[in-house]
């Protein structure tokens, strides 16, 4: 089943939304990632072919569920919100190594890109990301881009603002989505399907 479903993602990706992912790509439900908010599930379509590095450690992380209840500590209005650090400061991150740089000129930073956080020096990402509000050119080239929200966005539109917010909003579990159960398989193969 599951490989009948990477095909006809593949496929469906292939011909009808070249813009997500160069038609060379493969893309399987292993390049899905399902982030759970309180206020609904966000698809996010992952992107190896921009940030290999970055892709396979947030997956492995979630494969971890070292995201799982951590909060959102930093979220500016307009601009974007940020998770990914175990002890909600800003300054915390994984066991595992920071990450060099995969900066890129392919994408650009538009409503929903997903970025890896880092400290002033651009080989610090470890665990910590942000999901954009909207577009936010000034961080072309200079962060790296490793996702993409395809589904739910209005779910990360509601998280409570802050820096840090009060009370702030967590991550209820983020999942890779072959991983996943067969109905949320389904539901992430629905909505690649819906990017044409």
């Amino acid at each position: 089943m599951k490989l009948v479903l990477s095909a006809l993602i593949t496929a469906f990706l292939v011909a009808f939304a070249p813009g997500l992912l160069p038609a060379s790509a493969q893309t399987t439900l292993d390049d899905v990632l399902l982030l759970d908010l309180k206020d609904g599930r966000v698809t996010i379509l992952l992107r190896p072919d921009l940030a290999p590095k970055h892709v396979e450690r947030a997956k492995q992380l979630a494969r971890d569920g070292f995201y799982d209840g951590i909060v959102f500590h930093r979220v500016i209005d307009g601009f974007m919100a940020q998770s990914g650090d175990p002890t909600g400061t800003g300054t915390g991150g994984s066991n595992y190594g920071d990450l060099p740089a995969e900066f890129t000129n392919k994408a650009k930073f538009v409503q929903g890109t997903v970025g890896a956080a880092r400290a002033q020096d651009p080989n610090s990402a470890n665990s910590q990301f942000f999901i954009t509000f909207g577009p936010a050119p000034f961080l072309d080239g200079q962060y790296t881009i490793w996702g993409q929200v395809i589904d739910g966005m209005d779910a990360v539109d509601k998280i409570k603002r802050g820096e840090p917010p009060s009370n702030p909003d967590k991550i209820v579990k983020v999942q890779v989505a072959s991983d996943a159960d067969q109905a949320s398989q389904d539901a992430a193969t629905a909505v690649l399907q819906k990017q044409n």
